[in-house]
Parts: structure tokens; sequence; C-alpha cells
């Protein structure tokens, strides 16, 4: 390594660690050891090895740094302050204060620089796989022979929290799997945990599992700028295989008494250990200090960074005039824009009646792939049940990623994880699948989706005890509720296949996470449900049957209980009672309406107003009154086939009119 470029990438490092140390002191709160531990290893990522241009945080083919270990967020905030990023020293000084870009950890959209949210652990190496395979499509897709436009790497900076949590491993083993050849975790090795020493708790070789994953691996010292040097140079020179390094740093290096220890972990220095902190590496006594060389190193270094992108510019409009075709498609996957004859695709779109909402998906999932060539698929080993596949495209598998369809394997939580770093990539809007009970492995993975915006679309299939002979291991019960209690996220269970069409204008038209919840067993085509996108799905709720007056009695219902709701009304109208039917396929997007429109649905005197949906009453209440009757789950389900469960469970026309007739 050059010795002037050593000296400053020192003199970096050591700013790393005082403005870290500072700001967690400052805020009275933080997390300074990863920051301090792992500060020659910023200055060496951002001061040498990244290509990428601060001022355009989204230029699609920079190099990426995603910090998993969230919780040492101030490394990466002090990195990106110095490296031209807009993070300004005011913010620095604002960590962890209300409204502030620098929160408590990094959270994407809010501070320019950060790929992707973190802070639970593990989850950012899922992300970081997420956003390899993406740039591994992108390579397959547009890179021609005389024109390679994309070519970054993803860098992954990992805790021993992030690698002991189970969603790293599903993610690194996905990623060994596909030979992810511009992928490299680094493993801040450092032998500490919140609580204690790591021996307290591990003592597996990490780097020998990730080498059983099918990872390169590296040792090197993480707080020796030669030894840095001289592996990053190997991988980015001859790298063939995804990168696991063992980076042995000390945590908060160069505090005179908790170097080494759990004590600089989770909690400030103090007053008294930062001033001895900064005696003991020669820094001055003035709070975030940045010495005029670093600034200069930096400042520098912008012009040559907005030059490489520029540069790429240029390869990359030669490449369009020479391949308009892929360049078309490289627009489209960009902008994610969705053309406005999508609603009259769909409705042209002739699906059997009945048929169940699964098989209903992926005949329009079929339509939208031909429509939408950033919208990518994939399942938890499940893509011929949860009917995920988009049987016009191949497989993506190792070292071939032509194909539209993903297989993660039985990997539910690294599978969303992952979903979210291909979004983050800004070139697709990915979709997953599973069982809906399992939706709980991969719940984290859908909350910091739906904290950070990311447009994921999960679907979720064999939907309520109505699956069957699985019995209730299988059987959803709370899961309605609990996913519709998750902000920002848009929860849809359609009826039939004219509300699933519906189901996927809503979740492709809304920029955030959205969960669509099919049923196993066929649904009969309602004729009610033929309605116009704004009309119908668009509104969250609306009604299918109209009172002739009064209504005596309103029926609420959503997915395979809509049918039911109409067969009662049937009855109920028989015995000369006045009944509305409510098909209410998302609260969330009915919660949006103006006030008027819900009141047309939901307000005024309904009658006895009753919901019937195969899930837990919590939710429903706000609709159907205190003196609402919820017909509903109150226990687990049973194996038994779907007619016996429906008995069983009171999901049957007589069962429901004794309930709602008898008021009990």
């Amino acid at each position: 390594m050059d010795e002037d470029l050593k000296k400053i990438l020192e003199k970096t490092a050591n700013t790393i660690r005082q403005l870290s140390m500072e700001a967690v002191q400052k805020a009275n709160s933080g997390h300074p050891g990863l920051p301090m531990g792992c500060a020659e290893l910023g200055a060496y990522l951002y001061g040498h090895v990244l290509r990428h241009n601060p001022k355009d945080p989204s230029w699609v083919n920079r190099d990426r740094v995603i910090l998993s270990a969230g919780h040492g967020s101030m490394w990466l905030y002090s990195c990106l302050h110095l490296a031209g990023f807009d993070l300004s020293l005011e913010e620095i000084k604002r960590f962890r204060q209300l409204h502030s870009k620098t929160p408590g950890h990094p959270e994407y959209h809010e501070t320019p620089g950060v790929e992707a949210t973190t802070g639970p652990l593990g989850q950012g190496v899922g992300n970081a796989v997420g956003h390899a395979l993406g740039l591994k499509i992108l390579e397959t897709k547009y890179n021609k022979a005389d024109h390679a436009i994309i070519d970054a790497k993803v860098f992954c900076l990992a805790g021993d929290g992030c690698l002991m949590e189970g969603v790293s491993n599903e993610a690194s083993s996905f990623a060994g799997h596909l030979c992810l050849d511009n992928l490299v975790i680094i493993h801040d090795d450092n032998k500490i945990t919140l609580d204690g020493p790591l021996e307290q708790s591990s003592s597996e070789d990490v780097a020998e599992r990730y080498r059983g994953y099918g990872f390169e691996t590296y040792v090197m010292d993480g707080n020796n700028l030669e030894s840095i040097d001289e592996v990053m140079t190997k991988i980015r020179e001859n790298q063939t295989k995804p990168v696991f390094i063992s980076c042995k740093t000390i945590i908060g290096k160069g505090s005179p008494h908790k170097a080494g220890s759990h004590k600089a972990h989770g909690s400030p220095l103090g007053v008294d250990e930062v001033k001895a902190t900064k005696e003991a590496l020669g820094l001055p006594a003035e709070e975030f200090y940045i010495p005029q060389q670093v600034k200069t190193f930096f400042e520098n270094k912008l012009p040559k960074q907005k030059e490489l992108q520029a540069t790429w510019q240029k390869k990359f409009d030669d490449w369009a005039k020479l391949h308009p075709e892929c360049a078309e498609n490289f627009r489209e996957c960009n902008s994610r824009k969705i053309p406005e004859d999508l609603e009259l695709t769909l409705k042209k779109l002739n699906i059997p009646n009945p048929i169940s909402g699964r098989v209903a998906s992926q005949a329009v999932l079929e339509v939208l792939g031909d429509k939408l060539p950033f919208l990518y698929g994939g399942s938890a080993d499940l893509s011929g049940s949860d009917c995920t596949m988009m049987k016009q495209f191949p497989l993506i598998s190792p070292k071939n990623f032509q194909g539209r369809n993903i297989k993660y394997g039985i990997r539910e939580f690294g599978m969303a994880t992952i979903a979210s770093g291909l979004f983050q990539t800004g070139m697709f809007i990915p979709y997953v699948g599973t069982f809906f009970t399992f939706s709980d492995y991969m719940r984290n993975a859908i909350r910091l989706a739906c904290l950070s915006g990311y447009h994921v679309i999960y679907q979720l299939t064999h939907d309520s005890i109505f699956l069957g002979e699985d019995g209730p291991t299988h059987q959803p019960i709370e899961h309605l509720a609990a996913l519709r209690a998750m902000p920002h996220l848009h929860v849809v269970r359609p009826a039939d296949a004219n509300e699933v069409k519906g189901a996927w204008l809503s979740m492709l038209y809304y920029n955030s996470p959205s969960v669509i919840v099919l049923s196993r067993q066929n649904l009969p085509t309602l004729v009610e449900t033929a309605v116009p996108f704004k009309e119908g799905v668009g509104r969250g709720a609306y009604i299918l049957k109209k009172e002739k007056s009064k209504p005596d009695f309103t029926l609420f219902a959503t997915g395979s209980e809509v049918a039911l709701a109409m067969d009662v009304a049937k009855s109920l109208e028989k015995q000369g009672k006045d009944v509305r039917v409510v098909s209410m396929p998302c609260f969330e997007i009915f919660e949006k309406q103006d006030a008027a429109y819900k009141e047309s649905i939901v307000g005024g005197n309904l009658g006895k107003r009753i919901s019937i949906e195969a899930g837990v009453s919590q939710g429903w209440f706000r609709y159907i009154g205190r003196d609402g009757i919820p017909i509903c789950m109150e226990s687990f389900g049973l194996s038994a086939p779907i007619g016996d469960l429906a008995n069983e469970f009171g999901f049957t026309v007589d069962a429901i009119l004794d309930r709602i007739l008898t008021g009990k």
C-alpha cells in the first residue's frame, strides 16, 4: 500500500473513532464499540475501494455497503459524512434525536447512502444477498461482449450476532448455492457480544461453516490497513465465489479501559473515558474534530468519483445505441411503471369458474410476467402449491441468472430478506410465496419492509382452516389480524377470481409491501364482484348486495367467506329480511378512502352487523360494533375434510342463521 495513502487512511480511521464515540456520548445512547473497532475498515472501504458517487447514491452500478450490524450505525454515518454524502456534521451531532438523519439504526430513505434498514440482526445479510442476486440478474440481462454495464460488488459488515441468527444462515446458504461472485461478507470478528465474551455462548468455526456453504474464505487483521488491502486486492482482482472474511478487530479500539470488552458494545464510553481515549489516540480535545487533511482527501476524491460515473454513463449510452431493445427493457425496469391498460388486460383474462384463489393468482401472474419485465417471483420450496411460478420463464440456477423464477428452498425468513434486497437495487418488484401460516417465519422481515417502504409482494396461500386435512399446524387462525396490525402493510384477501385481479392491481399500484391471502379450495366467481377496480377492490370494501330499503342485517366478509355471506343473505331474504352484504378485501385500503365513502359503506343504521371470516375476531369490532356478531375462529383448527370443518366450527348457512337470528 502506498505510504501516503496509508497515513491518510489511518487519520481517517481515528476521525471515525472520534466522531462515533462523541456522537454516542452526546446522545447518551448508542453503541461505540463496532465503529471504533471497524474504523480502519470504514476508512479503507470509503476512502479507497468503493466504486460509487456520493453525489448520486442511487447510481445503479455503484458498489454497495450494507451494515447488517445496524447497532453500529455511527460507523456508517461517520463514513458517509466524510465521504461526501448529503449527511452534515450537524446531523452527526443529532445522533438518535427526533427527526434526525442519524437514527439509532440505519433506515432506508432516511439517510443518503444507507442501502437497507438494519438493526434486527442478520437481516442485513439477507438484504446483501438480495442486492448481489439482483446485480447478477442485471449482469445477465444487460451485459454484452462489447459492453459490460453492470459489474458492482456488495460488501456486508456483519457481527457475531448477525451470524448467529438463523436468517443469515438461510441467506448465506442460498448465496453459496447460487455462487454469487459479487458478494463479500465481512465478519467483525471481535469475540464480544453485548452480554460478554463470545465464548460464553458460541464455540463454532464460523469460517468453516461458510466454506461449507460454498464461500471462499479469508482472514485479515481489521485494524491493520496493509492486511485489509492485501485481502481486498485479491478479491477485487479475482473473485469467483461469494467471499467470507474473518475480520479480526478489537471492539472499542483506542479506549484505554473498555477496548476488547463488552462494556464498549452497547453503552456510551462515559465523559472521562472519551477524554482518555482521545489522549491515548493523540486526538485533539475539540469535539467532532475533522482534520483538514481528511476533509481535503475526500473532497479531492469526489471529482474522480463523478468522473467514474460519467465514464460509465458514456459506456451505457453507447450500449443503448447498439442494443436499443435491451435499453428499453432497462428503462422499464428502472422506472417500474405500471402500464395504464393493465386493468383492461386483466379483465380480458378468462379464468375458469370455480377456481381456488391460488390458481387464479397464478393465471394473473403469468399475464403480469409478460407485461412487467421487472416482476420477479419465488417460493420457499412450494411453487407447485402456492402457485407462484410464472411458467413461461425459466428458473434462476447456480451461475445462471436468465430466469424470472427463484427457488429459495425452505428458507422463509431468508427469502423475505432477500426479496427486500432485490427491491433495494431499484430495478425489481419482487414477490415471494409460502403457506399463510408460515408468514410467522417471515414476520420480522415483513415488518422491516413496511418500515422502509419496500415494494415487495407476499403471496400467502392455504389461508384458513379450509385447507383441510393438514390440520391445525398448517391452518392460519390469528394471522390475518396479526398482519393487519402492521403499519403500512396492505393485506388483501380476495373473494374470487375477479377480486384476485383487483388485488394484484392494488398491490402493484401501492408502493409499499402488500400481502395477498389466497384459498387452497375452489371458490365460485361471483357476478357481483365483476366491477371496475376503482369501484371494488380499489376501495378496500364495497357493497356486493344492496338492501332494498333499510337493512335488518349487514354482513361483512372476506375471502372464501364472501360467497357464504351471499348464501346467508339469500336465506335471510326468504324469511323476509332486508340484507346488505359488504365484501372487505382490504381493511387498509378502505381506511384510506374519504369520509363520505366510508360512511356510505359502514355508517348509519345498518341493522344487526355480522362479520364472517375464518380467523380470529380482532379488528372486526370497529365495523360491526360492540353489539355485532363475529362469525370467527376462537380456537385452533382440526385435521379433517373441509365439509366436516365447516360444520364443526359453524361456517355453514344454517349455523350462521341460528347465531344471528337468536342473537348469540
